[in-house]
């Protein structure tokens, strides 16, 4: 870029820097204004809503009305003239266990159970092991450290990891030279439909864990240590401890990590997009959608994939939001 296309975008940048706060702060004291015109047994009810109101309206433009926009699409044909009614969800849906969506919504179930289990299990082996010794915040640094980099990153990272060549050749990737150490042959992990699965849900838990390991070790901080000094002296050890103590106060927050970690399941695409692209039995709904959006140019079947995908999440949402406003209850 030249010298003088940098001079002519002067002008949009200083009206960017200047005209967000300006708009922003007319908004504040005309708010104000109009609030304080009104009676005063009306001002507490209708000041939250001039507040809140520029964030519905964002949320409403952004994410409800595409929703709504997405399931009236899915109800047309690929070019979208046609009225077409729920025959794209016969589509996707037919074909029972092998056609159709049914190998992407195999998969994620099967990301849901395994990479649920795998982040809670560890993130809170985590939580517990390095909780109040003298080596903790080093260590949570390194454990949380993948969650700074992007899935897109985490996922290149374990393809290189997973890189086969063939026996007797010197193995470039971690795995397979790891298995040579102990004299064992290298494997086709992310081209192997039995274990690509597996292999993909390694590399997610491997990103994922910092963020469960941070949040049950909030939770496990928030437990009174005289609670815990009690137990002991009343003769439990620390694994009754863990069980019949920690355990069950820490299960709110352990429910709210869950319901999050179901929710990326459900909606996993980065890590299965970078390593597979879907080959290999490892398709998802979210990279299916992708595929049907972009390859296909079907946005018919796209957007009934991607309402599939919203009917599957929202009960997860509810929960979760349920979860939230019993946790809030408690304190």
């Amino acid at each position: 870029m030249d010298f003088s296309q940098l001079l002519a975008d002067v002008p949009t940048l200083v009206a960017v820097i200047v005209g967000v706060p300006a708009v922003l702060a007319a908004y504040i004291v005309g708010g104000e204004y109009v609030v304080r015109l009104l009676p005063d047994k009306l001002r507490p009810s209708v000041r939250p809503w001039i507040w809140v109101g520029p964030a519905l309206a964002f949320v409403g433009f952004f994410l409800v009305y595409p929703v709504f926009g997405t399931a009236y699409r899915s109800l047309f044909d690929l070019s979208g003239n046609s009225f077409v009614g729920l025959s794209n969800y016969v589509t996707q849906l037919s074909g029972f266990p092998s056609g159709g969506s049914w190998i992407a919504i195999r998969n994620n179930v099967f990301w849901l159970v395994f990479f649920t289990v795998l982040v809670l299990a560890f993130g809170l082996l985590f939580a517990v092991l390095t909780d109040r010794v003298s080596y903790e915040s080093p260590i949570k640094s390194l454990i949380f450290m993948p969650m700074a980099i992007s899935f897109v990153a985490i996922a290149l990272i374990w393809k290189f990891m997973y890189s086969y060549q063939p026996p007797g050749e010197p193995q470039t990737g971690t795995v397979n030279a790891l298995l040579g150490i102990f004299h064992q042959d290298p494997r086709l992990w992310v081209q192997d439909p039995n274990v690509a699965n597996q292999a993909l849900i390694v590399a997610a838990v491997w990103g994922f864990v910092g963020f469960a390991m941070v949040i049950l070790s909030a939770a496990l901080k928030g437990i009174p240590g005289d609670l815990l000094e009690a137990a002991r002296v009343d003769g439990a050890g620390e694994l009754t401890i863990f069980r019949r103590v920690i355990f069950p106060l820490m299960m709110p927050t352990i429910v709210v990590v869950g319901t999050t970690l179901v929710i990326f399941a459900l909606k996993a695409f980065d890590v299965v997009y970078v390593m597979t692209n879907g080959n290999y039995d490892t398709d998802v709904l979210a990279n299916r959608m992708y595929k049907l959006l972009t390859a296909s140019q079907d946005f018919g079947d796209a957007s009934a994939v991607a309402i599939i995908l919203v009917a599957a999440v929202i009960p997860v949402l509810i929960f979760n939001l349920r979860q939230f406003r019993a946790v809030e209850a408690r304190r």
